[in-house]
């Protein structure tokens, strides 16, 4: 449900002023290189060097405080920046590496399903400022990705027809196209997509490292609008995968969480028409 008016109820935004590092946050931060005796052993670099040293270009390490049995964190960077949308390219590939490679280790390992995911801002559930994505290893794929299984035909039939139309596209480029999502949650959400679908994991296509650095360049093109915001992105990793990207600028409130109605205060083809006028 589309409702321009009910941004500006009082306390819909979730925004938080989010201010240049603070001195202490560059003099503590845990992932930036030179520090990592502060992070758990690492399980995987991109880059030289022995483990546990300077030198690397992206670094995974046990996430400190797992969910799941195998909980991990990719740290993008050795340089401390706050948001995926300040990599460059190498460190987008670095990034994309990584995932790859752990998920091959994970499979391996006899876990059917790794999901990746980016949580910026507390207000999106980041404990550190320095960006970073997070793997964790399942064994089955998990509920929401199993219910867009179910219904694969659906899901490509909407992203080929949201292609076609136009409407609601942002971005097309290398086979890839984003999208303002139809229905979308929340202002600004999207999905990255291939433009057709591609049998096989995400993880092994070549189409992974164009589809985070399409992500980057979403997210700078929203920060030209909104300025920095909180978000939550995430790999669906079943059936014609994408990645589906959540801004969180207004908050949920009971109609959003209790009735399962979500009350989006700016239309998907207002939001693509923006985002398409935005330089990144």
């Amino acid at each position: 449900m589309v409702a321009p008016g009910r941004a500006q109820r009082p306390g819909a935004s979730a925004r938080a002023d989010l201010d240049l590092p603070t001195e202490d946050e560059l003099l503590s931060c845990p992932f930036c290189e030179g520090r990592e005796d502060r992070t758990p052993p690492e399980t995987f670099r991109v880059g030289g060097g022995e483990p546990d040293t300077p030198g690397w270009a992206a670094r995974v390490v046990p996430n400190l405080y797992p969910v799941f049995e195998h909980h991990e964190v990719v740290v993008s960077t050795p340089r401390h920046v706050r948001s995926f949308a300040e990599l460059d390219g190498d460190e987008v590939s670095g990034v994309a590496t990584a995932w790859r490679e752990r998920s091959r280790a994970a499979r391996e390992a006899g876990f059917a399903y790794v999901h990746a995911l980016l949580n910026e801002g507390r207000e999106a559930g980041a404990s550190l400022p320095h960006t970073h994505t997070q793997l964790a290893w399942f064994e089955a794929a998990p509920p929401a990705v199993e219910a867009e299984t179910g219904d694969d035909a659906a899901v490509c039939g909407h992203i080929e027809a949201e292609v076609a139309n136009g409407e609601r596209l942002v971005l097309e480029r290398d086979g890839l196209a984003v999208l303002a999502a139809y229905g979308g949650r929340l202002p600004y959400e999207l999905v990255i997509a291939p433009t057709t679908r591609i049998d096989g994991s995400a993880f092994e296509s070549d189409l992974l490292e164009p589809a985070l650095g399409l992500l980057a360049e979403s997210l700078r093109r929203l920060h030209a609008i909104e300025g920095p915001v909180p978000l939550n992105a995430w790999l669906h990793d079943r059936g014609h995968w994408h990645i589906e990207v959540l801004p969180r600028l207004t908050v949920f409130a009971g109609i959003e969480l209790g009735a399962g109605i979500y009350v989006n205060s700016l239309a998907p083809e207002a939001a693509a028409a923006a985002l398409r006028e935005a330089t990144s």
